[in-house]
């Protein structure tokens, strides 16, 4: 379906935008900037003099660019320019208002699920999925093929679990006695994730002890990461590949896990809106809108306001 500059405008809003162009320019379709053709939208993030080139280049009809564009004074004849702030936020908002994707909803034939769980309306279960006892899931969730849900685990609305991602498995939780055999500590907890949370492929969330491991409202998590047990994780954190989240750790609302770090020490907190840098081992609690990185981790600076 083709859409115009104006669909734009209306969706961004006249007051949040300015087009530099025609507004009644056509596209059909979205590609990255250096790949795009005729008929497409695509964005650029680039700010000022560096977006220029970018804007040159591209053969792709209409372009969401930053508002810094306006001061160099560009004009194109083959092609758009909707200038705001955050383009690519915008150019998501886009995607999603004028090129969904197809939804995917009931549940495979190949799918093992418990007769005492509960599945709600408008719910994809994929190839392979198994689903054990005392599970709820909410509206408008998918969860993809392979995914294993152990028993008594809350899921809300509208979480995708990407392929392979297991919840709500047993921690690692021992007690060497007296001849210095390890004991498995019981875990009867079981595992909360709330509206609007994504898990990615192959990562696992193990249940609590004896209550529960907690994954608040908004927060997405990249493939391959570890969540011990007993986790209470805030709302709208982002937590990214090969991370690992030790059993017993706290982190508020707007945390921000790089590739590879690490918060092992049981009941550290990582306070709101902190950010740990890629590979970073956090031993002791972060104080909130801190950055910190490096073995064993440290203060660097603050968070800025849109990082």
């Amino acid at each position: 379906m083709k859409r115009t500059v104006i669909d734009i405008k209306k969706l961004i809003g006249s007051k949040n935008c300015r087009v530099i162009g025609d507004v009644e320019r056509e596209f059909c379709g979205v590609r990255p900037i250096r790949k795009a053709l005729a008929w497409d939208l695509t964005f650029c993030i680039k700010k000022g003099e560096e977006a220029i080139p970018l804007l040159e280049e591209t053969k792709a009809s209409v372009v969401i660019c930053d508002v810094d564009v306006l001061s160099q004074n560009v004009m194109y004849d083959d092609k758009t320019l909707v200038a705001v702030n955050r383009p690519r936020l915008w150019f998501i908002r886009c995607m999603s208002s004028f090129f969904p994707p197809e939804t995917e909803t009931g549940i495979h034939p190949t799918a093992v699920i418990s007769k005492n769980s509960e599945i709600g309306k408008d719910v994809y279960i994929g190839p392979y999925v198994s689903i054990g006892d005392d599970v709820v899931i909410g509206s408008g969730t998918k969860v993809h093929s392979g995914v294993h849900i152990h028993n008594r685990v809350r899921i809300g609305k509208s979480v995708i679990l990407q392929s392979g991602c297991v919840i709500g498995a047993d921690g690692f939780g021992y007690e060497r006695h007296e001849e210095g055999v390890l004991e498995r500590f019981p875990h009867i907890g079981g595992v909360v994730i709330e509206d609007d949370v994504e898990i990615g492929a192959n990562t696992c969330v193990d249940r609590g002890t004896l209550s529960d491991t907690v994954i608040g409202e908004g927060t997405k998590i990249d493939n391959l990461v570890h969540i011990g047990h007993n986790c209470i994780i805030g709302k709208n954190c982002v937590i990214t590949a090969m991370a690992c989240v030790g059993g017993r750790v706290e982190l508020e609302d707007g945390v921000w896990l790089g590739v590879h770090s690490v918060v092992v020490e049981p009941g550290v907190k990582v306070k709101r809106r902190a950010l740990v840098g890629i590979g970073a081992v956090v031993l002791k609690d972060v104080e909130e809108e801190s950055v910190v990185v490096g073995i064993p981790a440290r203060f660097l600076r603050k968070r800025r306001e849109n990082e």
